[in-house]
């Protein structure tokens, strides 16, 4: 994750020591939101999500260490903990809570920078979601896979129950190979068929309804070594 795209949550009693770390932060290609203590943090949290939380321990009411500890039960956003106390009983106390890292006050802005990036560094990238077509193309054929219907036209294509069956299995991965194995495996979830060779067949017969030619099949084919693939268009 690279600093730009990065927001951060500043949480800490001290004003002066936040308005610095924002401005710090903000110069340096982050977005910034502050918080005053634990229960201001909290109403926050409540409406946005953040890439890091830089936590003070040392504040009036809940500290950072408990608050700490209490996200960790439903949010994995990484966490830094500041504070005065640099012993190493309290480094452990705030890593159990959940912490991320843990830096000691005070400290040069130049460090906390350098271990913010080292931290979003190790946040994978989001993977872009996959879109799924409701709808699957193949030549003068669509499946509708939200209703498990084929259709010709304005003609409805009837499937026996292994061929639906076949068809939701394969919608769920286009283009991707499927095993006999697989198919076999997940058809017996359904009482489907159970050989392998039960399952040759039915892909035989689900080629007649899809393919212009099905000796020479365009949309359900047969990848060498790896079973079968549905590829829509």
């Amino acid at each position: 994750m690279k600093a730009d795209d990065a927001h951060l949550l500043i949480v800490d009693d001290d004003e002066r020591i936040r308005s610095l770390l924002r401005k710090f932060l903000v110069r340096n290609g982050f977005l910034v939101t502050t918080a005053r203590d634990a229960a201001h943090a909290r109403r926050i949290l409540s409406g946005l999500e953040f890439d890091l939380i830089v936590l003070d321990v040392m504040m009036p009411g809940e500290d950072g260490v408990s608050l700490c500890r209490d996200l960790r039960q439903t949010i994995t956003t990484p966490i830094m903990l500041l504070t005065a106390k640099a012993e190493t009983d309290d480094r452990i106390s705030g890593l159990e809570a959940g912490a991320d890292d843990y830096l000691a006050k005070p400290f040069e802005p130049k460090e906390l920078l350098l271990r913010i990036n080292a931290i979003l560094r190790r946040v994978p990238e989001a993977e872009p979601a996959t879109v799924v077509p409701k709808v699957m193309h193949m030549g003068p054929v669509r499946y509708d896979i939200e209703r498990g219907e084929m259709w010709r036209g304005d003609d409805l294509v009837r499937l026996t129950a292994t061929e639906s069956q076949l068809m939701r299995i394969f919608s769920a991965s286009p283009g991707e190979p499927i095993s006999r194995a697989q198919l076999v495996e997940e058809l017996s979830r359904s009482g489907g068929q159970t050989q392998e060779r039960a399952v040759d067949v039915q892909i035989t017969r689900l080629r007649r309804k899809i393919e212009v030619d099905p000796k020479q099949p365009r949309y359900l084919q047969t990848v060498r070594g790896a079973g079968y693939m549905l590829a829509p268009e």
